[in-house]
């Protein structure tokens, strides 16, 4: 009878190792390495821990994981007109990283939803200000200023937009078709320039050739065999034509007969 009261103090000390052991198990939390742990004690935010193990109080402390990698966001299609009222379809990425979890947690409640929203927003503002022609051939500029603005926009939620980048500018079917026939008259175009000066060269050089054959065929008449041989010291050896005779000298004056003299007179 004497050992049933040991026994029983067995099985509470027992009893209370076995719920110590797994308060102490729950207390002890993991934090990956790509991760920030948030500790909060009764609600409140306390402190931030590095990864690795963290003990916490029992039943006083939790533990908030933050995922410390970049992310990214994918921007619906939207239909956005242009400058000219022409009618635009646009999507885009948004690559964001968390820079203070402490913000990113406590300051907005959804990031990529807010991220999105703002984008497409913004996408309007930026492509209602160009023309198609600009939309089509900025594409870096406008993802610089949406990146700038969502980057700004962000900042007081503890994200650092590091990328925002455009996908598609799709204009309408009559529109691209158009785009393709203005294309191709282009291209025709050049083609039959550049036609137009291989056959203007090409008679140049012809012209040319037979300005030189001329020349030869002048040379070897004249008993030049070479050019060379026809230009000396003094300049070209070419005969010189005989000499033009001058003008001739005027002849005397006649004298005129005038009326015969009898003699005694």
């Amino acid at each position: 009878m004497n050992n049933l009261p040991i026994r029983f103090e067995y099985i509470v000390l027992g009893f209370f190792l076995f719920i110590a052991l797994i308060m102490v198990a729950r207390s002890a939390r993991i934090v990956s390495q790509y991760e920030k742990g948030l500790v909060m004690r009764l609600g409140k935010y306390r402190a931030t821990v590095d990864s690795g193990l963290t003990f916490l109080v029992p039943m006083i402390e939790d533990l908030l994981k933050v995922d410390m990698r970049e992310r990214v966001i994918k921007v619906e299609p939207q239909e956005v007109i242009t400058k000219d009222n022409v009618l635009v379809t646009v999507d885009a990425v948004i690559y964001y990283r968390i820079s203070d979890p402490v913000k990113s947690t406590f300051e907005v409640q959804n990031f990529a939803y807010a991220a999105t929203i703002l984008a497409q927003t913004n996408l309007r503002n930026l492509i209602g200000d160009k023309s198609l022609d600009e939309t089509l051939t900025a594409r870096d500029t406008i993802n610089a200023n949406l990146r700038n603005v969502l980057d700004e926009a962000t900042n007081t939620w503890g994200v650092k937009v590091t990328r925002v980048e455009v996908q598609k500018i799709d204009p309408p079917a009559d529109i691209t078709e158009a785009m393709s026939r203005q294309m191709k008259a282009e291209r025709t175009k050049r083609a039959q320039i550049l036609e137009a000066e291989g056959f203007k060269q090409s008679q140049i050089l012809q012209a040319e050739g037979m300005k030189e054959s001329s020349i030869l065929n002048l040379l070897n008449i004249l008993g030049i065999d070479d050019l060379r041989g026809a230009v000396g010291p003094a300049g070209p050896n070419v005969p010189s034509a005989p000499p033009s005779p001058g003008p001739a000298a005027p002849a005397p004056p006649r004298k005129m007969p005038g009326p015969e003299r009898t003699p005694g007179y």
